[in-house]
């Protein structure tokens, strides 16, 4: 996409889009904590941005691309944190309709079967709006990764290191959720990475309950 400069009328590529906030304003006025998750998302994705806007500055291409699902079938550890959670919980019960959400419950349902994270649904993330901080963060360049690559460990050149900046203000924003209001410890917090303890691997999580808990909410 080209973007004209006002300074000298030259024109230049806008590698990666500005990130706009996903709009749930019916649900936040009845769900506070959505309002804290989805504000940490926008400061996340718009560090994701500039990061990439960096890099392919310096020469690199962005391999990731729609259809891509490689490490969704890969990554074993990905780290999910409980607003996190909620957001994911409520976003599949409440917002998903028709044949996808079908498709999602009868996946959760038979976990045992399942290689792959639980929300990829045909190649696509079925929860994408809500999906956690480490899924925004998995970027790399270059070259798309192969079937079973975890480029992380493979040629890690070629991921994405997101800015610190953005990630801290997104947890900045998240804490008051875990009755950490006061803006000093929040800072503590952050500085000494105290939050990642709360994380839990995804695949180990029982998303059994999930599929049981968008059951009821359709009787």
């Amino acid at each position: 996409m080209k973007q004209q400069n006002s300074n000298n009328n030259s024109s230049q590529i806008s590698a990666y889009p500005a990130p706009q906030r996903i709009d749930f304003t019916e649900f936040e006025q009845r769900l506070p904590w959505l309002t804290l998750l989805m504000d940490a998302y926008l400061i996340t994705d718009q560090g994701i941005s500039e990061s990439i806007n960096r890099e392919e500055k310096q020469g690199k291409k962005l391999a990731c691309a729609r259809g891509c699902a490689t490490c969704c079938e890969s990554h074993e550890t990905i780290p999910v944190y409980p607003l996190e959670l909620m957001g994911m919980y409520w976003y599949a019960t409440e917002v998903l309709s028709g044949e996808l959400r079908n498709m999602l419950k009868a996946q959760l349902h038979h976990l045992d079967t399942l290689q792959s994270c639980p929300f990829l649904i045909e190649n696509s993330c079925s929860i994408h709006a809500v999906r956690p901080m480490a899924c925004r963060s998995f970027n790399v360049f270059n070259t798309p990764c192969h079937k079973g690559e975890d480029a992380y460990y493979t040629r890690r050149q070629d991921v994405l290191t997101p800015l610190k900046k953005y990630q801290d203000d997104a947890w900045f924003i998240m804490l008051p959720f875990y009755k950490i209001k006061n803006k000093t410890e929040r800072r503590k917090m952050i500085k000494g990475g105290v939050m990642h303890k709360m994380a839990k691997v995804m695949r180990e999580l029982n998303w059994s309950a999930l599929a049981s808990q968008m059951d009821n909410f359709e009787k």
